[in-house]
Parts: C-alpha cells; sequence; structure tokens
C-alpha cells in the first residue's frame, strides 16, 4: 500500500532517527492532551499522558522490532522451529489493559454524578495515539492528536453552552434541616419552575448528617440557570449547590 504521505516514509522502519522520533512525538502529544486534563484537575494529568502514551508507542516499537528480528537475523532459526510473528497480540495487550487504569479515573459522587470518563475514554484514545505513532502511521496519530484536541476543548465549550441553555434542569442542594426543603420547593414555584422530582439523599460526615437532594425541574423560556442557582444559594441553610 503507498503511503499516504511519502515524507515520513524514511522514519517508520526500525531505525535510531525513527526511534528517537516516535518517543518524541508521542511524549509531546500525550503531554499536550494531559496539559487540558491536569488544567481542570482531573484525575490523570499531564504525566500520566505522557507515560499512557510512551508506553503504547514503545509496545509497537519492540512488536516492529522483533517482526524485524524474526524476518532478518533469525530467519532460519524462526523457520526452523516454525515461528511466526503476530503483531496484534501487542497493541491488543494494550487497549485491554488500559481500562483497568481507565476505570480508576471513574468516580460515582453522592450527587448520582458520575466524572472521569472522559478523562478515561481521553487515556485509552492516548493509548490508541501511541500505538499509531509507535507503528509509524504517523498520518493517523497526527490527526488523532488534533480531534482528540477539538473533542476535548471546543466540544466541551460548546456542550457546556447547551446544557447553559438548556430549559431542563438538575441541581443537587446540601442544606441543614430537611424541613429547609420546603422553602427550596417554594422558591422554585415562585419563579414558575416546574419540578419533576425530588430525590432526598442522607450521608452520614465525620460532623453529622448531611442532607441533600437532586431536583429534575423544566425552567421557563426566559430563566436562566444561573439565576436558578444565584436565588437557592442565598439561603442561609444551604450548604453546596450544583448543577448535574
Amino acid at each position: 500500500m503507498d503511503s499516504l504521505i511519502p515524507f515520513f516514509d524514511p522514519i517508520r522502519g526500525v531505525t535510531m532517527p525513527a526511534l528517537i522520533i516516535k518517543i518524541f512525538l508521542a511524549v509531546f502529544f500525550g503531554g499536550l492532551i494531559g496539559l487540558e486534563r491536569g488544567h481542570k484537575h482531573r484525575a490523570a494529568g499531564s504525566r500520566t499522558y505522557m507515560i499512557v502514551c510512551l508506553g503504547a508507542a514503545l509496545t509497537m516499537i519492540l512488536s516492529h522490532y522483533e517482526t524485524y528480528i524474526m524476518r532478518n537475523l533469525w530467519e532460519e532459526i524462526a523457520k526452523m522451529l516454525g515461528k511466526q510473528v503476530d503483531v496484534s497480540r501487542y497493541s491488543a495487550k494494550v487497549i485491554s489493559g488500559i481500562g483497568f487504569l481507565g476505570a480508576g479515573t471513574i468516580i460515582v459522587t453522592g450527587r448520582q454524578e458520575i466524572k472521569g470518563l472522559t478523562t478515561a475514554a481521553g487515556l485509552w484514545a492516548s493509548a490508541c495515539m501511541g500505538l499509531a505513532i509507535g507503528s509509524g502511521y504517523y498520518e493517523c496519530a497526527i490527526l488523532g492528536f488534533l480531534l482528540i484536541l477539538l473533542t476535548t476543548i471546543v466540544f466541551e465549550k460548546i456542550s457546556s453552552w447547551v446544557i447553559s441553555n438548556a430549559r431542563n434542569m438538575d441541581l443537587y442542594v446540601e442544606f441543614e434541616k430537611i424541613e429547609n426543603l420546603g422553602e427550596i420547593i417554594n422558591t422554585f414555584k415562585e419563579m414558575n419552575i416546574q419540578i419533576f422530582d425530588v430525590d432526598i439523599q442522607r450521608e452520614k460526615q465525620s460532623n453529622g448528617v448531611t442532607i441533600g437532594a437532586v431536583i429534575s425541574s423544566r425552567l421557563p423560556k426566559k430563566e436562566t440557570h444561573s439565576n436558578v442557582m444565584s436565588r437557592i444559594s442565598k439561603f442561609d441553610f444551604v450548604t453546596v449547590v450544583d448543577e448535574i
């Protein structure tokens, strides 16, 4: 199969320049993607992404080197023993193994909110990008890198804008006493907000019992999410207000 970009052909094989460029690209691309996650104080930052991408790239480099050895230096021995190199087994182990690392970044909060999915998906995508770099498929790696950045930065802003302008709203509120919930609901009614569901949660903490509620509602056309949160946060008995 002809190369998409012939410029990369000299650095695709098992050579020292190719090795240096592959390792550098894996660290550089993985680090840039990790910077965005680290900036938001996620469980996996730039160092984690660097190591994941570098490890995946080294795995594919090792796979290519084994293929080179078996087809050149050890060709006769390989024929005598009937050994064949399966390049795919290395990448398959990376893809399955990275799942354990990604699972460690996913948490379920007491607010019925799942966090860490984007970070876990980013680690998995970075590992795939590292495999592409290690195999010498630079076109795929560069395109994947750009799309990962586009997804984590640009699309997230679009998603936040869509959520903030949506009429449906899920609000998590923590307050001191169960009686305070009535005042919160009355405030919603005063703002002409339709309430679909109220899920009350109690959690034991070191300083006592924390009472929280997830309120699912639908806002009027001219009402904003920020205004609702501002109104609820003005109550002295409210300790936490967060949209989920």
